[in-house]
């Protein structure tokens, strides 16, 4: 009997593979970094084909590390970076561009164009998003509009578009020869394009965008077999059960399955998601509205999310950019040898602001230099900038739901971080929990599968094998909370109305 499952977590930075047993406990991974490709300021791609042949190495890496075959593999589950778009041939499999990346802001004037018409929450109601670059729907029409042939053979129904849950799952399913074209509500809903209620494309938004609804995939549940895969792979006739974009799957990793339930997770950017239940929650104060999961004939379960384009990505940034620290563990070496950031902030508004300000024409700055200021506090400002922005995000849900958070569970790599999760409850006056798996993405990939094949029993087994790890109490005094926080906001505002006719 299968012992294990596997779960892909094709990421923004890397692709990986991982395997859990039933506890929900880690055997082994594999992982490949992708390049990250820049062609002008503002223009994020990967290369699609790249992306897949990571996908397949770092699922061998894991087999191999574990000493397992495809028999032992249950079911396969796949997370994703949520809006990054592929469009490709069906016929061939290949890619007509670079997949476009959620951080790119190249689509800023489609976005322009279809607010023109009733400002940028013209489909809130109907799809939970504001008219932002930051989604895929704009990212197809960019490719429709700017690569030589892509509109008359999307109209003759040649090409197919997918996020990269849904590029992963067509190549793993068969591809050109039988591949699964299909995606789950989760990456639906951050599309643009899919109604919340009826969980379906909406035909006249398509119509708005000038999108061909041949190119969608078909829409399913975050938790059934979509397909099984193709005979030449390593994982022959394994289901592939499980499919939820990254902080949905994050979220289901934390067993925050409930309304009132949240986690935040630390990651190349920042996203903080609160369960709302069946109800959907229309945010006043800049949040998002998404569908959390739906599990086979269930309901939905829907969600508030605060998207922070720039938190893990900003230590990058100070890695590659800067060349002030060698690798990211160093980042909290400089930050500890100060007791604060010298007067100094760090605003990483690279792609501009996302939740709350929804800012698409502010740019990153480093203010209230002095002499005094050095790299460490530097360092330590960039830090601070995570959790500042996480507190602009809760504070907003609290706004919206009128339920004030009482501890906040965090995931990903930068919670190995203790002076940033210090701080990040000091300034919110709450205590942050840390699980003992930290890779909540995959490892809610892997529920979602193992639910759908029987693998796990439901959700109480699955919350029962959730365990703090460490834990945060706040520390700090309420003058000072405040005092920084007031200093951020004012950081903040000198970021705004950067971006125009003569600066992109």
């Amino acid at each position: 009997m299968a012992s294990h499952v596997l779960a892909i977590d094709q990421g923004t930075t890397s692709s990986r593979a991982i395997i859990f047993d039933h506890a929900g406990t880690i055997v082994s991974v594999g992982q490949l970094e992708h390049e990250q490709i820049f062609p002008k300021p503002g223009w994020v791609e990967h290369d699609p084909a790249q992306i897949w042949r990571n996908v397949r190495e770092a699922i061998g890496q894991a087999l191999s590390k574990a000493n397992l075959t495809r028999h032992d593999i249950a079911a396969v589950g796949i997370t994703n970076q949520r809006e990054t778009a592929v469009v490709w041939d069906r016929t061939t499999g290949e890619p007509v561009y670079n997949a476009i990346v959620w951080q790119d802001t190249r689509t800023q004037p489609i976005v322009d164009r279809l607010a023109a018409d009733g400002g940028t929450d013209r489909y809130a109601k109907r799809v939970g998003l504001p008219l932002a670059t930051y989604f895929s729907g704009t990212k197809i029409v960019w490719i429709l509009e700017n690569v030589a042939g892509a509109r008359e053979r999307a109209e003759a129904g040649d090409l197919l578009f997918g996020t990269t849950d849904t590029w992963v799952l067509w190549n793993l399913t068969g591809g050109a020869h039988g591949g699964v074209h299909a995606t789950d509500v989760t990456n639906a809903s951050r599309t643009l394009f899919m109604d919340l209620r009826t969980l379906a494309w909406d035909d006249q938004i398509l119509a708005d965008f000038g999108v061909p609804r041949s190119m969608l995939p078909e829409i399913r549940s975050s938790s059934e077999v979509y397909g099984r895969a193709e005979a030449h792979s390593l994982l022959r006739e394994t289901p592939i059960a499980g499919i939820l974009g990254d902080q949905q799957a994050a979220t289901f990793g934390q067993a925050a399955f409930e309304a009132g339930e949240a986690k935040n997770t630390y990651g190349t950017g920042n996203f903080l998601i609160f369960n709302t239940g069946e109800e959907i929650v229309h945010s006043g104060n800049g949040l998002l509205t998404t569908v959390g999961y739906k599990l086979g004939d269930q309901p939905a379960h829907y969600a508030l999310e605060g998207s922070i384009a720039v938190t893990g990505s900003l230590v990058q940034w100070l890695r590659d950019n800067l060349g002030i620290i060698r690798n990211a563990a160093e980042v909290q070496e400089l930050a500890d040898r100060v007791a604060d950031n010298g007067g100094a902030y760090v605003v990483p508004a690279f792609s501009g602001l996302f939740a709350p300000y929804w800012r698409p024409d502010a740019r990153g700055a480093i203010v209230g230099l002095t002499r005094y200021v050095t790299k460490e506090h530097i360092a330590r400002a960039a830090l601070e900038s995570i959790a500042y922005q996480t507190r602009d995000v809760l504070e907003a849900v609290n706004a919206d739901t009128g339920v004030p958070l009482e501890e906040l569970r965090v995931d990903g790599g930068a919670t190995a971080n203790g002076t940033l999760l210090q701080f990040q409850a000091d300034i919110l006056d709450v205590p942050v929990v840390r699980p003992v798996v930290a890779e909540t993405t995959a490892l809610g990939a892997a529920y979602a599968a193992g639910l759908a094949v029987g693998f796990w029993s439901g959700l109480d087994e699955l919350r029962a094998n959730w365990q703090e790890d460490a834990r945060w109490a706040p520390a700090m005094d309420a003058d000072e909370r405040e005092r920084l926080f007031r200093n951020w906001h004012k950081a903040v505002s000198k970021t705004l109305d950067w971006v125009d006719d003569d600066v992109r």
